[in-house]
Order: C-alpha cells, then sequence, then structure tokens
C-alpha cells in the first residue's frame, strides 16, 4: 500500500533514541501507525480492494513511502476521516478509551483532570471523557495547548508553568478530583495524585517529561486513592481479538460524530528527524505525521 501519513507518537522517539523496552536491531524504520491507499491485493486475500483507503497500526516501519502488510493489519477508514486524522488517531483514542471505560469505569458526572491536555493523548483522553459525560479540566504548560484542551471539550484548564496543579483541581472540582490521567509522569504525577479526592484513580499512561515519579504511598493510603496503570499497547498485543473490537468501537464512534480527532501538523517524510525533536522538545501541539 502506499503511505499516505504516518503518525508521530512518542513511542517512536524512544524507539529511536534506544530508550524503549525493546530496543530492535538497527537498522530499522521507525513509526508505528499510518493510513494509505492499497496498491496490491494478495490472491489469498477477501474483502481488500485496490483503490481502498486504510489505516494500520505497524509497530515498526511506518516512516516509508510504501508498506506491505497482512491483510488483517489493516482497517478501513470511516468516510469523511482525512488521512492525517486516520493515521494519528488509533494510538491515542485506544489508548483514552482503554484507561478510561475498561480500567477507570468513569461514569457521567465525574470530574476528570488531564495532563499533557494538549497532547495527542490528553485530547483523546478529553474528548472521550465528554462522551463519557464527565467535567474535564485540562492541564498544559502552554497557551496554545490549553486552548485546544478547551476546543477539545475541557470546561476549564489549569496553567502547570505557573498555577499549583493540585491546589487549582480540587478547587475547580469542588474538593478533589475523580480521574487524573497522566501521560506526563515527573513532578506533576504527585501533584496529580493529591488532586485526588476520596477513592481517586490517578491513571499511569506514560513519562513524556522524562522522568518516572516517584509517588509517596501515604498519599496513596489517604482517602483510599488508587494508581492504575494503563500499558494499552502491551495489552493489545497480548489480546489483538479484543484491540480489533476496541479499534472497531473508536472508528464507530468517530463516524458518528461522538469523537473529534484533531487535523494533525504535517511535516514532509524527509524530515522526520525534525519531527521528532520538536515532538520530544514539546513544540508540537495535537497531533503530528509525516507525509511522502
Amino acid at each position: 500500500m502506499a503511505v499516505r501519513a504516518a503518525g508521530l507518537n512518542f513511542v517512536d522517539a524512544l524507539f529511536v533514541q534506544g530508550r524503549y523496552q525493546i530496543r530492535p536491531s538497527v537498522p530499522f524504520v521507525p513509526g508505528s501507525e499510518l493510513a494509505g491507499v492499497i496498491t496490491e491485493v494478495g490472491s489469498q486475500v477477501e474483502g481488500l480492494e485496490v483503490g481502498g483507503r486504510v489505516l494500520a497500526s505497524v509497530g515498526l516501519g511506518a516512516f516509508a513511502e510504501e508498506v506491505v502488510l497482512e491483510g488483517s493489519a489493516v482497517t478501513p477508514i470511516p468516510h469523511g476521516v482525512t488521512d492525517g486524522q486516520a493515521a494519528t488517531l488509533g494510538q491515542s483514542y485506544c489508548t483514552a478509551v482503554f484507561a478510561l471505560e475498561r480500567r477507570a469505569c468513569v461514569q457521567p458526572g465525574r470530574h476528570v483532570l488531564v495532563l499533557g491536555a494538549g497532547g495527542g493523548v490528553g485530547l483523546a483522553a478529553i474528548d472521550v471523557a465528554c462522551a463519557l459525560g464527565a467535567t474535564v479540566i485540562g492541564a498544559a504548560s502552554s497557551e496554545t495547548k490549553r486552548r485546544l484542551a478547551l476546543d477539545a471539550g475541557a470546561t476549564s484548564v489549569i496553567d502547570t508553568s505557573s498555577e499549583s496543579l493540585k491546589d487549582r483541581a480540587r478547587e475547580l472540582s469542588g474538593g478533589g478530583v475523580d480521574v487524573a490521567v497522566d501521560p506526563v509522569g515527573g513532578d506533576l504525577s504527585e501533584a496529580a495524585l493529591r488532586s485526588l479526592g476520596y477513592e481517586g484513580q490517578l491513571l499511569v499512561i506514560g513519562f513524556a517529561s522524562g522522568t518516572i515519579a516517584s509517588l509517596p504511598a501515604n498519599q496513596i493510603l489517604l482517602r483510599n486513592r488508587r494508581v492504575v496503570g494503563i500499558d494499552w499497547g502491551a495489552w493489545a498485543l497480548g489480546h489483538p481479538t479484543e484491540n480489533a473490537a476496541l479499534l472497531s468501537v473508536v472508528l464507530d464512534r468517530v463516524a458518528a460524530g461522538a469523537y473529534h480527532p484533531i487535523e494533525p501538523t504535517t511535516y514532509p517524510l524527509a524530515d522526520a528527524g525534525v519531527a521528532l525533536r520538536d515532538l520530544l522538545e514539546r513544540r508540537i501541539s495535537g497531533k503530528a505525521v509525516l507525509v511522502p
């Protein structure tokens, strides 16, 4: 198939830096998700035709002009979804749905705090939480990212560069949030933990700050709080049938207008290194794709 857009994710940068728990032999082609057009179909493949628009999660190899995949690895792109959206919604939205529905069981009326609210996972988490009927507070360090969070459905935002995350989140939620979504790590993790109300849950998704937090156990004990690990990627590898069903649900909701994936920033494929550096140094708001 011809690649029309390859999504840019934090995990791709970790692979290139050799900091991910899986270290492929070099040389390798990075890139974990893509969207494109089918150019050839094997004789044993059913249900797919040349010219069909599809998306795929490939682990490695998406930063390319063409890829060869198993027929079972691709999924048709819903009508009305752009190539850029299709190449960037899979990991973010599957992570958000896995976290908020399967792991945290968020109910309508709950208060959800989302860290990294202007990033890909953060924006997806806001969108999914709003669809679940939650009241969402977005936390981000830049005005641009906070504006994106508000546009995505957050009712209020916190400036993590100048405000106390714990105090402001408690104030906005009337005493403490029910769920804190944390793809950032670092010092913000403990502040998010302390922002939780009774039986609140901290969802640990990643460490975009580059620092893995050490959390005080007494703060988990107090008010019967919970810290919940969210490793959608490992779960997806071990549960391919369930993950295919999860992706199908996500795409159906996108097609129905329940979810609103953002249109990404585009970079030429030749500028993959620039794009990865911009991602690591937090110059990208929302999502980004490489376009051959």
